[in-house]
């Protein structure tokens, strides 16, 4: 090896050893800094508030449906494949939950969602994990797979929502109120000037909630037939005669004994699916009605203003502050 090379080899050597050794010194003698914050773990799941319980009269504020804006819809990725099957079963599932064949869960899917407290579409991973929340305690296994049992275990918890269903439950049909206990609604409140009646302090509350919704909603405000009465209280003598000459009660679509018959029970126009009238029960006029805004509307705050749903007939609603 050339003697010049090896002396060059050598320097460097020196000088790697103090650069060793300055940084030894240097870690010494600076004083000790503070870490910097770890950041909080990432949540699995989107947090949502508990499942609301009915008192036996009021029922209480739903919370209202968003749009899921804001919101990780698409967590956890553990409940990939519950929402899969929900999304394949929100249109094709085979079942009757009041007596008549359905197909699909979509009508009943904004109520659901407001049962839960979910934000997110019914074929999103955070509705399934919402689902699972509400049904382990409810006794159901909870794989947040929407079927026919856990529509029926929230379906029984609406049902004792409405005073009228409670009695019906005890075989009682409650008599109609005295025609000096009913109310006339003003021309514009019944559906294309329908007269209507109910008691007195459901109307006032009615009135309250339809004054609330137009000033909430631009497009509520826009149309004056939305949320009008097409149906109010109908006396008892007029629904059997109806009963009987049209042969069709006793089903989901009309019963015998009718919450109409307390003047505590309206029909509101929700708009109607073209070529059909307001309150048909028909598959595409029911999906149809649950997707408006005006439904969508009720679901989050009818119950403010003491008024629950029937969930088979999205129109149909029944103040609770006061017994049949």
């Amino acid at each position: 090896m050339p003697r010049s090379l090896g002396r060059l080899l050598v320097g460097f050597a020196w000088l790697a050893a103090l650069a060793v050794i300055g940084f030894i010194a240097f870690a010494i003698l600076t004083p000790d800094r503070p870490a910097a914050p770890s950041r909080p773990p990432a949540s699995d799941a989107v947090r949502l508030p508990s499942p609301i319980v009915a008192p036996t009269i009021s029922p209480p504020a739903q919370p209202a449906l968003a749009t899921g804006v804001g919101a990780d819809c698409a967590a956890p990725p553990s409940f990939q494949a519950a929402a899969r099957l929900n999304a394949a079963s929100l249109d094709t599932l085979p079942w009757a939950p009041f007596r008549r064949p359905e197909v699909g869960w979509e009508v009943y899917a904004p109520r659901i969602a407001s049962e839960i407290g979910s934000p997110c579409a019914p074929s999103s991973p955070a509705f399934a994990r919402a689902l699972a929340d509400w049904q382990g305690p409810h006794g159901l296994p909870a794989n947040g797979e929407f079927d026919a049992a856990t529509f029926a275990a929230m379906n029984t918890r609406w049902e004792r929502q409405r005073p009228f269903e409670r009695l019906s439950e005890t075989g009682v049909c409650p008599g109609p109120p005295p025609p000096a206990e009913l109310a006339s609604a003003r021309t514009d409140e019944g559906y294309a000037g329908k007269p209507v009646q109910l008691r007195p302090a459901a109307l006032a509350a009615y009135r309250r909630l339809v004054a609330a919704a137009r000033a909430a909603s631009p497009v509520l405000a826009a149309d004056p037939r939305l949320l009008t009465i097409f149906s109010g209280y109908r006396d008892p003598r007029d629904d059997a005669a109806r009963c009987d000459r049209e042969g069709n009660c006793g089903n989901a679509s009309r019963a015998r004994c009718s919450a109409h018959r307390t003047g505590l029970a309206v029909d509101l126009y929700l708009g109607a699916a073209p070529g059909y009238p307001p309150d048909t029960s028909d598959d595409a006029n029911r999906l149809y009605q649950s997707r408006t805004p005006a439904y969508g509307w009720l679901i989050a705050h009818a119950g403010e203003f003491g008024f629950v749903n029937y969930p088979f007939e999205p129109w149909h609603w029944e103040w609770t502050g006061a017994t049949p």
